[in-house]
C-alpha cells in the first residue's frame, strides 16, 4: 500500500483538516505526493511572476493558514500524463465521499488547467 513520505507529511501539516482527511484516505488507494499546502507571501508572489499562479498574496487559498488548497501529483511524477491526473482525481473524489467532504474541487475541473491543484469551496 502506498504511503506518504516526509515531504508530503510536512505539507499536509499546513492544510485544513478536511483536506488532510481526504488525502489520508486517498493514499490508501493510489500513490501520489503532496507538493504544497500553505504558501507564504514570497513564494506566492514568485509563482505569480513565473506564471504558476494568477493570484498575488494574500488572495490564493494557499495563503490561508491552515491552507484551503493543496497541490498533489501522481507518483512517479509525469507532468504530461493527464490520464494519471484524471485517475488520481477519481480517487480523490471517492475519498471525499468516504470521509464526508463535499466541498473539495479540482483545479482542472474549475479552469481546465492546474492539474495538481485542489481547493475547498468553503
Amino acid at each position: 500500500m502506498p504511503s506518504f513520505g516526509n515531504r508530503s507529511l510536512e505539507a499536509l501539516e499546513t492544510v485544513d483538516i478536511r483536506i488532510s482527511k481526504v488525502l489520508h484516505e486517498a493514499i490508501k488507494h493510489y500513490d501520489f505526493s503532496v507538493l504544497e499546502g500553505h504558501r507564504d507571501e514570497e513564494t506566492q508572489n514568485k509563482y505569480v511572476e513565473t506564471g504558476a499562479s494568477k493570484l498575488k498574496f494574500p488572495y490564493s487559498k494557499h495563503n490561508k493558514y491552515p491552507s484551503l488548497a493543496v497541490d498533489i501529483v501522481p507518483y512517479p511524477v509525469d507532468w504530461e500524463n493527464l490520464h494519471r491526473f484524471k485517475e488520481l482525481s477519481k480517487v480523490i473524489k471517492d475519498a471525499c465521499e468516504v470521509v464526508g467532504v463535499d466541498t473539495l474541487s479540482w483545479g482542472y475541473d474549475l479552469w481546465k488547467w492546474d492539474m495538481p491543484h485542489w481547493e475547498l469551496e468553503r
